[in-house]
């Protein structure tokens, strides 16, 4: 692909699409041309200078249509966006041309018991808001959960809350359908049902522009919000593992934070005696009375509770856990970043408490813990107190040396981040539908033209 901003006829660009709501202004596009990749230290200097050179707003899968004809016909570089809600990039223009915002495509199309129909600019919070007075809501959803789209969860995303039940969204029967438009000359409009969803879900917007989705839906509980604290990170850990492996025991989140991880949290300090490690966890309110016979159990001290009615009114303990942990301790500290592990099975939990023993202070410990493959696992969103890249470097080498996986936060490439090879599936999908690969360029390193 050979393409020249600098000289590309952009007035008849713009005025054969005049009609569509197209945004011009520098401060503007540069805001909508960004999301929240400065979490790294790496790709802060590696994507501070990449900027769109206009954004254009669709409404409908129509108009989706349109501009992707147009970028096709006159080989201008598209990216998607959503909400701008992700950490590594994805919806960043490498190479300039055109922001696809898709946040204005936002109608629930269909709602019937354990399923839903939406466009791709459905935020997250909306659609549960619709769904949970028909006694459903979405089965996972990130910490981003208020603002973050339908749309660029699937195309970025991976879990988040409810994960402890659904596990991933790659994971067979968590993504039904999509609606995906293709950049050609001539753009059609494919569907995708069952497995084929695959081809889409994860990948950066690379290989389709995502229109539609039927997503299956998970019954909606009442949900409690707790907070339990610990005498020491090893017990807050295993109380994890064991609420987890509590399979009669209804719960959505089970987020542990090892000191100082809770003094970052500043909404949340009059709650809370002490440097202790924290769990953050919602539970079922039928669940509860059980709950806290494991909490006692364990030594664990409850210091915050909140009914599902009251926990529905302000600020979730959700907006404490996944990402947003990182946000609350960069928030006092902007040197943190962090890293993302899954760590083997394990109910002891050794190679966790190995990484918390190796690495001290430098690696605070916090875990989410999640359902794969049949089985609670500890999932790391470690804080890194960042020195050098080669240091970051080192720390990531040492887990995946010991046996941890690392989905490494700190590149913006498809292949480099958790899947660490080339997806054949997606690859060969992006050849049908991107044949110029003009659809976000420089995300899929594995892509050439001319490569079978």
């Amino acid at each position: 692909m050979s393409f020249d901003r600098t000289t590309f006829a952009w007035d008849s660009f713009i005025a054969a699409l005049a009609d569509l709501e197209i945004i011009t202004d520098r401060p503007q596009v540069a805001k909508l041309s960004q999301d929240y990749y400065h979490f790294s230290p790496i790709l802060q200097t590696q994507l501070a200078d990449k900027v769109g050179d206009l954004v254009i707003r669709a409404k409908t899968e129509a108009e989706v249509l349109r501009v992707a004809q147009a970028c096709s016909q006159q080989g201008v570089p598209l990216t998607v966006r959503g909400a701008g809600s992700g950490n590594y990039g994805q919806c960043i223009p490498l190479e300039g041309g055109v922001v696809l915002d898709l946040s204005a495509m936002n109608r629930i199309l269909r709602l019937q018991p354990g399923m839903a129909w939406v466009e791709p600019g459905v935020k997250l919070a909306a659609l549960d808001r619709e769904a949970r007075p028909l006694g459903w809501e979405l089965r996972m959803v990130p910490s981003t959960y208020r603002t973050a789209t339908i749309g660029g969860f699937i195309g970025g995303g991976s879990g988040g809350l409810g994960s402890i039940n659904y596990g991933f969204l790659s994971d067979r029967g968590n993504l039904c359908a999509l609606r995906v438009v293709t950049l050609e000359p001539e753009p059609r409009v494919v569907e995708l049902r069952g497995d084929a969803v695959q081809q889409v879900n994860h990948a950066y917007g690379t290989n389709g522009i995502i229109t539609a989705l039927e997503l299956p839906l998970a019954p909606a509980y009442p949900w409690a919000e707790l907070m339990v604290t610990f005498g020491d990170f090893a017990t807050a850990a295993q109380f994890g593992q064991r609420l987890g492996d509590a399979d009669g025991l209804i719960k959505k989140l089970i987020c542990i934070c090892d000191r100082p991880i809770p003094q970052y949290f500043a909404a949340l300090q009059r709650y809370l005696s002490g440097d202790r490690p924290l769990a953050l966890v919602m539970v079922a309110e039928q669940s509860l009375e059980l709950f806290k016979e494991l909490v006692r159990e364990m030594g664990g001290d409850l210091c915050y509770e909140k009914s599902a009615f009251e926990a529905s009114k302000g600020i979730s303990l959700g907006e404490y856990s996944w990402n947003h942990t990182t946000l609350h301790a960069r928030s006092v500290d902007p040197s943190l970043t962090y890293l993302q592990t899954i760590f083997p099975h394990d109910r002891d939990l050794a190679l966790v408490h190995h990484m918390h023993q190796h690495f001290g202070d430098e690696v605070p410990m916090h875990l989410e813990f999640i359902r794969l493959q049949g089985l609670t696992i500890a999932a790391g969103l470690q804080l890194v107190r960042y020195t050098t890249p080669e240091r970051l470097q080192a720390i990531i080498d040492y887990h995946e040396d010991q046996g941890a996986l690392i989905f490494n936060p700190h590149t913006y490439t498809l292949e480099d981040a958790g899947r660490k090879t080339v997806d054949p599936r997606q690859l060969a999908f992006k050849r049908t539908m991107d044949p110029q690969g003009l659809l976000n360029p420089g995300k899929m390193r594995s892509w050439s033209p001319s490569t079978p």
